[in-house]
């Protein structure tokens, strides 16, 4: 790949020669990167075996990018912190729809609207608006107050060390939650790739997050970024556009997969009334119904089955069993729970998703339904009617007002070199985030189409391979019980996990593994990304504004820039241990990071630039407010949370609202503790206002200037 350019600063002439020169450079990466997918492909014809193309695929597109970080290495403090100022609009949109197509967006989100169907549009929505935010209300102001950081500006529009301190730890920790997810599902696709557990494939994934930020700072991210997001929007694309023109001959697949919807709408009414569904969901009725006896005493029933376990056992053993049944029978032993509060715990696992299997197209809505229940129907109907619609339009909230409050991404619009290319650089994000957005509905619904048409009903012993490929990474992920014994696949006998849709997608559709291999590359590459811009968030807010702002002003610049990259080291190994351990799902690990940024930094931003009232001490107080609502609400109702936490009172959701949109809480507190609080205590220093007014007002003629030079 042809050098990147080193120059660029200044204005006029030297800018416009600077993003030429870039598109020089990714016009050549894009041609580059195709012939090296097409050369993968033949070689896969002339015998290359899987795990071979798999680890070309990994250690090409991580070399590629540890290339970029080591020819964008600096020490200088404005490169590392944000690429000198100098990115060019359209490139930083580029850098920011890749470091916003996280994980969850790259795997989750098509897997959630496969699941959810309708209510899956609650991220679309709320993530999209939330840009809408960042163009209207903070971008633009954020990069005239032209801080390196959130904390940053929070110190100076509010003066002192407390506001900043408060910044630095909610900072910390939206962006560590975050983070968290981002190297779950590294370690989720480089397990695939490789063959390697998962555990190892965290710590393999790690090395190509940190190669990328560790040496470069913000210069390399942001070269990377680009980099990563041509193999991500290329590697999502190809199979979904393949898949369109499998089922109906058209390559367009966002214009016509309403025709598939369709189908997957009348497959959907058969499914619900088939005899074999209707078998399989009363046996696993009867499963649920076995274990809800069990947990009515689970020590008994422990008892109870390790007795006959070990009599199998030994029955098995006295009769001369043949090896294969003796080795079962010890398996099933060796399986139970080891003591009464394991067997609740697994057993209520169980039992949860038996309940699921006993309902119509495998616990599924339909597709097209918007909300549960029926605002025409009974009492009961219309309560689920309200309540879903509440939750689905509590969780836009959160998304929308958390995305324009994420520090990774508002530190972004600070690389740019005006006030009016930060407004650019918005419509820009808009732009390549949209191409992805507007293809996962059709996604969702063309691998719905080849699941209920093509596996279901398949003999068992005859199902594709990768099926049991993907049961080997993780069962949770990918699983088949034949309940009813038929060796038929019922669609509620499978198990399919919203994490695996969009990886699975081309081996759904029939195609080569080379394409497989790339949509993983994408996978990597958004998760990568969004790593990056993660830790650097993190090991600046140490770095940056704890370190040289709080601790010691007099730090040399590559002391500074040493320290943070020794922070980044040990945040990044900190993310991926509590990663290994699977703490939680993607989607709720990334929606718990949104409610938290919403609830800490919305509220104090838009205050901070809009009302000249607001000082340090209420804005300090108000995020700490609505952090500390936000995380009450979820510890008391998240599962995951709660036995972390040891809780054990009922669940008691607040307006029946799921922890997932928790923020929606936070926020309005924080607004109201600043606001109030503001109003009660002492105006903030003259300074301040003085700097709320410059930021504001001299704007359009600002941006009037730019324009006519």
């Amino acid at each position: 790949m042809p050098g990147l350019p080193r120059t660029g600063s200044g204005s006029g002439a030297t800018q416009r020669a600077f993003k030429r020169q870039l598109n020089k450079v990714y016009a050549w990466y894009t041609l580059g990167f195709l012939l090296f997918v097409l050369v993968l492909a033949g070689l896969e014809q002339l015998g290359l075996s899987r795990r071979g193309i798999g680890f070309i695929f990994l250690f090409a597109t991580i070399g590629l990018y540890a290339g970029i970080g080591i020819m964008s290495r600096t020490t200088d403090a404005a490169e590392y912190y944000v690429a000198g100022r100098r990115v060019p609009a359209m490139y930083n949109g580029m850098a920011t729809g890749a470091d916003w197509m996280s994980a969850a967006s790259f795997i989750g989100l098509a897997g959630t609207l496969y699941l959810s169907g309708y209510n899956g549009l609650a991220f679309i929505m709320g993530w999209t608006g939330g840009y809408c935010l960042v163009a209207l209300l903070l971008a633009p102001y954020l990069r005239k107050f032209g801080q390196f950081t959130i904390p940053d500006f929070l110190g100076e529009r509010y003066g002192g060390n407390l506001p900043r301190f408060v910044g630095i730890c909610a900072a910390l920790l939206c962006s560590f939650i975050y983070v968290v997810a981002q190297i779950y599902g590294v370690g989720l696709i480089t397990s695939h790739l490789l063959g390697v557990a998962f555990e190892l494939g965290v710590f393999l994934g790690l090395g190509g997050i940190l190669v990328c930020s560790f040496l470069g700072g913000m210069r390399a991210v942001t070269w990377t970024q680009v980099a990563q997001y041509v193999v991500l929007i290329v590697a999502y694309l190809i199979p979904v556009v393949w898949l369109s023109v499998k089922q109906t001959g058209v390559p367009v697949p966002q214009l016509v997969y309403g025709y598939q919807l369709e189908k997957v709408s009348a497959k959907e009414l058969a499914l619900a009334s088939d005899p074999k569904e209707l078998e399989v969901r009363r046996l696993f009725e009867a499963r649920a119904n076995s274990l809800g006896d069990k947990l009515k005493d689970p020590a008994a029933a422990l008892a109870t089955d390790k007795a006959r376990a070990e009599a199998r056992l030994a029955q098995l053993r006295d009769r001369d069993a043949s090896l294969t049944a003796v080795a079962a029978a010890e398996r099933a032993l060796a399986a139970l729970p080891s003591d009464a509060n394991a067997a609740r715990s697994q057993w209520t696992r169980e039992m949860k998703v038996a309940q699921d299997k006993t309902q119509a197209l495998n616990g599924m809505p339909p597709h097209t339904q918007q909300y549960a229940g029926d605002p025409d129907g009974s009492p009961q109907a219309r309560e689920a009617f309200d309540h879903s619609r509440r939750n689905f339009l509590a969780l836009v909230f959160c998304l929308m007002v958390g995305t324009a409050a994420l520090p990774h991404i508002l530190m972004r619009y600070y690389t740019v070199p005006s006030v009016r290319q930060s407004r650019e650089s918005v419509t820009w994000s808009l732009f390549f985030i949209f191409l992805l957005y507007f293809t996962a509905p059709a996604l969702a619904v063309l691998v719905k189409y080849e699941v209920f048409n093509v596996l279901v009903g398949m003999p068992i012993d005859k199902l594709p391979g990768w099926v049991s490929a993907w049961n080997k990474v993780d069962p949770a992920l990918l699983s088949i019980t034949d309940v009813n014994k038929d060796g038929l696949l019922q669609l509620n006998e499978l198990t399919i996990g919203g994490d695996i849709v969009v990886l699975a997608t081309p081996e759904i559709g029939g195609l080569p593994y080379v394409i497989s291999g790339l949509v993983a590359a994408g996978g990597l590459a958004a998760a990568l990304s969004t790593a990056d811009g993660l830790l650097l968030t993190i090991a600046s807010a140490l770095s940056h504004d704890l370190y040289y702002k709080m601790i010691d002003p007099n730090a040399s610049t590559a002391r500074r820039v040493t320290i943070s990259k020794v922070l980044l080291l040990i945040v990044a190994l900190a993310a991926a241990y509590v990663a290994a351990q699977k703490p939680a799902d993607i989607l709720f690990l990334v929606s718990a990071a949104f409610s938290f940024a919403a609830a800490a930094f919305f509220p104090a931003l838009v205050l901070g630039i809009f009302w000249k009232r607001a000082n340090g001490l209420a804005a300090s107080v108000g995020m700490v407010a609505g952090v500390g609502v936000t995380f009450y609400y979820m510890v008391l109702n998240q599962p995951w949370l709660r036995g972390l936490f040891g809780v054990t009172s009922p669940i008691e959701l607040w307006w029946g609202i799921q922890p997932i949109s928790a923020g929606l809480f936070g926020v309005p507190v924080g607004f109201a503790v600043i606001v109030l609080l503001s109003l009660v205590t002492p105006r903030p220093p003259a300074r301040a206002q003085a700097l709320v007014d410059h930021v504001r007002y001299p704007e359009l003629r600002a941006e009037a200037t730019e324009r006519r030079e």
